[in-house]
C-alpha cells in the first residue's frame, strides 16, 4: 500500500533510486505544462522537483495540485528517478499527494522585497534557499568549533548569563532587575569565569550568547550574538595566536569540505576560503598605524581601530591578520602589560579579510594581583564584585591566555554576505527585538 512507502529525507534521496518513497515537506514553488505539474518540494534538508503526470494520478488530485499554494504542507508519494538536469541528480515521479494544509497566500514571493519587510517576516524568510544555506553553514561553523576544542582536550564549562558587574566596561551593559532590588547585567563575555575554570581544569572553553548595549547600526553589530571562548593555563600571547590561527584554519576547512553546495548557493568565491592557510600575518599596533597613515587614514596613537580602519588594514592581506600589542589605554582592565613596554598590552585582534572586521579578540591576562587591582581602580570598577576574580591570582596564579570568536561575524565572512543580520535565525538589533 502507498501509505507504507518509507519516509525519507531529500538529502538522502540518492540512496533510494528507483524505489517508492514518501517525502514530507512543503511546496516551495510550482509550474504547470499541460498534462504535467512540476512541484518544487522542500523538507528542511533540501529541495527536489516532484513531477505529477495527469495520467498517473487521480484527475481530481491533478486539478487540486494546479491550485496548490506556496508553502502548503504535503506528503508526496512517488518513485525516485535519476535526472542529470536536477541540481541534486534526482527527481520524484508522483503517484499520490496528501495535502495536509492549504497555505494562505504567502507574503514572500519570488519578486524583490525590501530588507525591512523581510526582517518583519524573518520567521518566514528562513524558508528561502539562501537562508537555508546560511544557517547550515552557521551550524557547521559551530560543529567544527566545538569539535576542534573537544578533540584537543578542552573542557566545555558553561558561564553565567547574569553577571554582577561589567567585563569590558560599564557603558554597554544591559541592566536587569534581579531579586530584592539587586541589579544584574547580561553578560558581555564568559572570559572572566573561564579564567577561573581554566585554573581548575587547564584547558577550557565556553560557548553561548553574549550581549552588548552599544547603540550601533553598522553591518557588523548585533546586540545579542554568540561567542566561543577558549582559555588556557600556562599560555602566553604567542601561544594564544598560534591557537587562534590553527582554530580558524580548521573551521574554514571543515565548512569548505562539508558545506560546498551551500557556499555555491550563496555564490561564494570558494577559492578565497581555500587560501585560508597558516601562517597568518602578525603585525604590531604600531605597524598597523603605519599602514593606515600610508593609506591616508591616520589614527592618533592610543585610539582603538574602528570598522573603517580594520577594512583598510585587511585590504593588504589575503587571509586574516593578527594585530597585537595595542596601547593599554584602549583595552580592557584584565589585559596583561607588556613587560618590555608598560604602555602596551599583550593583546591581539584577528581581522578578517575582505573587510569583515574583527573576528577574534583576545590576549594574555594580567596574572599579577597588585597590577590587576590597580587596573580595576583605574577603570572605576567595584572592587567587591571582583574579589572572586582576584582569588584566581591569590591562589596559584599562572600566566594564562584566551580569546573570543564571534560566530556571526565569522559566518558572515565565510558566507560572503554583507550584513550579520542574516547569520543568526532571529537577529536582535538596535531597532529590532521582533519577531
Amino acid at each position: 500500500m502507498i501509505e507504507n512507502y518509507p519516509h525519507v529525507y531529500i538529502d538522502e534521496i540518492g540512496k533510494y533510486e528507483n524505489q517508492d518513497v514518501c517525502l514530507k515537506g512543503w511546496l516551495f514553488n510550482k509550474r504547470s505544462s499541460g498534462k504535467l505539474h512540476f512541484l518544487q518540494v522542500r523538507d528542511g534538508t533540501g529541495f527536489i522537483q516532484a513531477v505529477a503526470f495527469k495520467g498517473d494520478i487521480d484527475p481530481e488530485l491533478f486539478t487540486e495540485l494546479k491550485h496548490l499554494s506556496q508553502e502548503s504542507s504535503l506528503m508526496v508519494y512517488g518513485t525516485v528517478k535519476k535526472d542529470e538536469r536536477s541540481p541534486i541528480g534526482f527527481e520524484l515521479s508522483i503517484k499520490n499527494v496528501k495535502i495536509l494544509n492549504q497555505a494562505e497566500e504567502y507574503p514572500i514571493t519570488p519578486k524583490e522585497h525590501g530588507v525591512a519587510f523581510l526582517m518583519d517576516n524573518r520567521h518566514l524568510w528562513l524558508r528561502s534557499k539562501r537562508q537555508h544555506a546560511i544557517l547550515r553553514i552557521r551550524a557547521e561553523v559551530i560543529r567544527a568549533s566545538r569539535n576542534y576544542f573537544d578533540d584537543r582536550g578542552f573542557i566545555l564549562c558553561d558561564t553565567p548569563i547574569f553577571t554582577p558587574s561589567a567585563c569590558e566596561g560599564t557603558t554597554n551593559l544591559f541592566e536587569v532587575n534581579y531579586f530584592e532590588d539587586r541589579k544584574a547585567y547580561l553578560t558581555q563575555s564568559g572570559q572572566l569565569y573561564s579564567e577561573a575554570t581554566c585554573a581548575a581544569l587547564g584547558k577550557v572553553y565556553c560557548f553561548g550568547p553574549t550581549f552588548r548595549a552599544e547603540k550601533s547600526k553598522t553591518r557588523r553589530h548585533l546586540t545579542e550574538f554568540w561567542m566561543i571562548e577558549p582559555e588556557v593555563a600556562y599560555m602566553d600571547l604567542e601561544g594564544d595566536m598560534d591557537l587562534a590561527e590553527d582554530f580558524v584554519v580548521e573551521v574554514v576547512k571543515q565548512v569548505v569540505k562539508n558545506r560546498r553546495p551551500e557556499l555555491e548557493v550563496l555564490e561564494r568565491d570558494i577559492s578565497k576560503l581555500e587560501a585560508i592557510q597558516k601562517p597568518f600575518p602578525r603585525i604590531t599596533y604600531d605597524e598597523a598605524i603605519e599602514i593606515l597613515n600610508k593609506a591616508g587614514k591616520p589614527v592618533e596613537w592610543g585610539e582603538d581601530f574602528g570598522g573603517d580602519e580594520e577594512t583598510v588594514i585587511s585590504e593588504n592581506f589575503d587571509r586574516p591578520v593578527f594585530i597585537h600589542r595595542y596601547p593599554m589605554q584602549c583595552k580592557a582592565f584584565y589585559m596583561k602589560q607588556d613587560p618590555e613596554n608598560a604602555k602596551l598590552a599583550l593583546c591581539v585582534d584577528m581581522i578578517g579579510p575582505e573587510g569583515y572586521g574583527e573576528l577574534i579578540g583576545g590576549g594574555q591576562r594580567e596574572d599579577n594581583m597588585e597590577l590587576l587591582i590597580s587596573r580595576i581602580e583605574e577603570h572605576n570598577l567595584p572592587m567587591d564584585n571582583f574579589q572572586w576574580y582576584l582569588d584566581v591570582r591569590r591562589y596559584g596564579s599562572v600566566p594564562h591566555a584566551g580569546f573570543g570568536l564571534g560566530i556571526e561575524r565569522t559566518v558572515g565572512w565565510i558566507c560572503g554576505i554583507h550584513h550579520v543580520r542574516e547569520t543568526i535565525p532571529f537577529p536582535r538589533l538596535l531597532d529590532r527585538v521582533t519577531p
